[in-house]
C-alpha cells in the first residue's frame, strides 16, 4: 500500500489548535501508512505582512490531504493563517494543490463564538485550490460512547473545540471530547488517502 501524507497546517496562540492538531496527527498515524506532519505557522515566517517559509510549503506539496486550522478571531480565522492563505495564492496560479484532499478545525471560547464561519472560509479556500473537502461524519453528539459525547457541538463541516476562558491557567487544556473528534477525524483523513490515492494491486 502506497504512504499517504497528510500535512496539517494550523496557527495557535494559547495552545489549543496545537492540542487539537496533535490529537488529529494522533488518529491519522494509527494508519501505519499515513505520516502526518505538523506544520505551525508563527510570526516570525511573516515579514511585513507577507508569510513565507519554502520548507514548509515544500511539505504541503508532497502532501496527498492538507488539513486547515486556526482559533477563530472576530468571526473568522486568526490574521497569521490569513497571512498563510493569502501566501497560497502564488500556488493558486498554478493549482498546485488541486485534488489534494482537503479539512478543518478549529477553537474558540465560545460555545457558538462563530466557530462556523471560519471552517466555511476553510472550505471555499480549499474549493478555490481545487481540493475535495472531507467531513468528520461525527455523529458522536447523538450516540456518546460512554462519558465522551464527541462532536458536542454538533459540527459537520468540520471538527469544532472550546475551552472556557482561564486567565490563570498555566498551560492549554483540551476537552476530552474535543480531544476525541479530532482524533476520530484524523483516523478518518487516513482512511480517505489511501481510498483516493492508493494504487491498487496488480
Amino acid at each position: 500500500m502506497t504512504t499517504s501524507r497528510i500535512a496539517i497546517v494550523y496557527f495557535s496562540h494559547t495552545g489549543h489548535n496545537q492540542l487539537m492538531a496533535e490529537a488529529i496527527a494522533e488518529g491519522a498515524r494509527e494508519d501505519a501508512d499515513t505520516q502526518a506532519d505538523l506544520l505551525r505557522i508563527t510570526g516570525e515566517q511573516i515579514t511585513a505582512g507577507r508569510w513565507r517559509d519554502d520548507a514548509m510549503a515544500a511539505t504541503l506539496q508532497e502532501a496527498h490531504a492538507i488539513v486547515f486550522g486556526s482559533p477563530t478571531y472576530m468571526g473568522s480565522a486568526a490574521a497569521q493563517f490569513k497571512a498563510f492563505a493569502d501566501w497560497s495564492s502564488e500556488v493558486w496560479m498554478q493549482q498546485g494543490w488541486a485534488d489534494k484532499l482537503a479539512g478543518g478545525f478549529t477553537h474558540a471560547a465560545g460555545l457558538s463564538g462563530d466557530k462556523l464561519n471560519t471552517l466555511v472560509y476553510f472550505s471555499i479556500l480549499a474549493a478555490q485550490h481545487g481540493m475535495t473537502w472531507i467531513n468528520p461524519a461525527d455523529h458522536g453528539y447523538f450516540e456518546p460512547q460512554g462519558n465522551v459525547r464527541t462532536n458536542r457541538m454538533g459540527s459537520y463541516l468540520g471538527v469544532m473545540g472550546q475551552s472556557d476562558l482561564d486567565p490563570n491557567a498555566k498551560e492549554a487544556a483540551l476537552d476530552a471530547s474535543d480531544r476525541e473528534s479530532c482524533r476520530l477525524f484524523g483516523l478518518r483523513l487516513a482512511k480517505w488517502t489511501h481510498r483516493v490515492f492508493s494504487t491498487p494491486p496488480a
